[in-house]
């Protein structure tokens, strides 16, 4: 992939006071759903692709000014700098320590995954009722059919792993008896990735409706019920695909359309009673799986998230991993979170909404530094496997601040024995939310200098 490295003011980076990288106060971190924000219409050509997902915020360092004591090496210029300039500033002024890691199974997995893509606004679109051919969901929100070609691109410039959300309701009949043609077509999509020895999350995604899936009391039996039979036949039809397959039990489970749809009161009692329904639709689902008696399922990974998949609420006290002692493996469960985070910076395009990414501190680096120190100190120091399958930056046309952000994320990730993987919605210069890494039909890369800094720093500590 060609290369376009931008200068990165590292020598701006080494006069900044950064005493507190790493502890940061960290705000509350965001996550965002796609549906409630698409905007739902025809597309004409590739340029017109609608937006449908998560939205983000950009913060760009604007200090460039080298103090004297730093003058024996010369700050990288446009035409020097290289993708570690980024971030090894700052690394070598807060001479932050590899963190101890437990060596088990399930860690080790979780670094194997790397860095990972997100094909979004593909087959979990819903409710596109202007279509006649249930076939059709996959183009309608992103404008693009997924080729073979596609993810042999992914695969050639660095991504390992591959998250294939999955809406199920609007292809099934009154019985929740998937259609094979759907299920058909996403088992072929899967079936390319492993090919090209990546790792595969697929999930249920937009399915979380009152009708559905919806995490409360009155709706919980209907829920479960729901569930049940969707993995039911999930797990018959991938069982025998091997541990590089791993199954996403929902995307972010929430009260859609209410006060407390990406926000809840942990000691509320309806914070509680949010937190303990989706404990028990995580528990029905791993069950599900696990009876299935065939093939890889029996010690298959399953992600878990919390309420809206935000790592808030898997840190709070009320989030319970599934008890999992049906499987024939140990320590299967992996904590599945979404963080758009900083939020202004990441996902916010109202008001506080910025396009520069904080070098120190909270609404910066603090901010993703605090909320991965808390998932690190809750689970992975004690050696349970957690994976960040949605992160991001909404394009500002800040393309500098927005390589900063996915080198510091992807770098502070690694560092605290964690994966993340980038949501891509295909979209690009619309009026939405633009996270368009890839140009899915010309194979082109948008951003290759984002990319390229993943790629560097998803090795973690240097």
């Amino acid at each position: 992939m060609k290369k376009k490295i931008f200068s990165l003011f590292l020598a701006a980076f080494l006069t900044v006071s950064l005493c507190a990288c790493g502890t940061g106060a960290g705000t509350s971190s965001q996550t965002k759903d796609e549906a409630t924000r698409q905007e739902n219409s025809t597309l004409e050509d590739a340029d017109k692709e609608t937006a449908g997902k998560e939205t983000t915020d950009s913060t760009e360092q604007s200090a460039t000014k080298e103090s004297e004591e730093s003058k024996e090496e010369a700050a990288p210029t446009l035409e020097t700098a290289k993708p570690g300039d980024v971030v090894d500033g700052i690394v070598k002024v807060a001479k932050r320590e590899p963190l101890e890691i437990p060596d088990n199974e399930a860690l080790r997995f979780i670094r194997d995954l790397e860095i990972g893509w997100n094909l979004g606004n593909t087959f979990e679109a819903s409710e596109c009722t202007w279509l006649t051919n249930e076939m059709d969901y996959e183009t309608a929100w992103c404008g693009a059919k997924t080729t073979r070609e596609l993810i042999k691109e992914l695969k050639n410039v660095g991504f390992k792993t591959i998250r294939i959300p999955v809406s199920w309701h609007n292809h099934m009949d009154e019985n929740y008896n998937i259609s094979q043609a759907w299920m058909d077509r996403v088992e072929e999509v899967v079936g390319w990735a492993l090919e090209e020895d990546m790792y595969v999350i697929i999930n249920i995604h937009h399915d979380n409706t009152e009708e559905l899936e919806y995490p409360s009391y009155d709706k919980l039996d209907q829920a479960k019920g729901y569930v049940t039979k969707i993995w039911t036949q999930i797990a018959d039809r991938f069982a025998d695909y091997d541990e590089h397959l791993i199954y996403e039990t929902m995307n972010e489970p929430r009260q859609v359309n209410t006060n407390n749809e990406w926000w809840i009161d942990v000691n509320s009692d309806i914070g509680k009673e949010c937190m303990d329904c989706i404990n028990q639709l995580n528990q029905a689902i791993v069950d599900t799986i696990r009876s299935n008696g065939k093939g890889y399922n029996s010690s298959r990974y399953i992600m878990a998230p919390g309420y809206c998949a935000s790592p808030d609420y898997v840190i709070a006290d009320g989030y319970k991993l599934p008890d999992d002692s049906k499987a024939t493996a140990e320590n299967r469960i992996i904590v599945s979170v979404h963080a758009y985070t900083p939020y202004n910076f990441a996902l916010n395009m109202g008001s506080g909404s910025t396009d520069v990414f904080a070098i120190m501190g909270a609404k910066g680096t603090g901010d993703i530094d605090g909320f991965m120190k808390k998932l690190y100190e809750k689970f992975v120091s004690k050696g349970i496997p957690v994976l960040i399958g949605e992160f991001g930056a909404l394009d500002k046309d800040n393309t500098e601040a927005r390589m900063q952000f996915a080198a510091y994320y992807i770098y502070t990730a690694r560092h605290y024995g964690m994966s993340a993987l980038f949501w891509d919605n295909n979209a690009y210069k619309t009026n939405g939310e633009n996270f368009r890494l890839i140009d899915r039909k010309s194979l082109t890369w948008i951003f290759p200098e984002i990319v390229d800094q993943m790629m560097y720093y998803c090795g973690g500590d240097q």
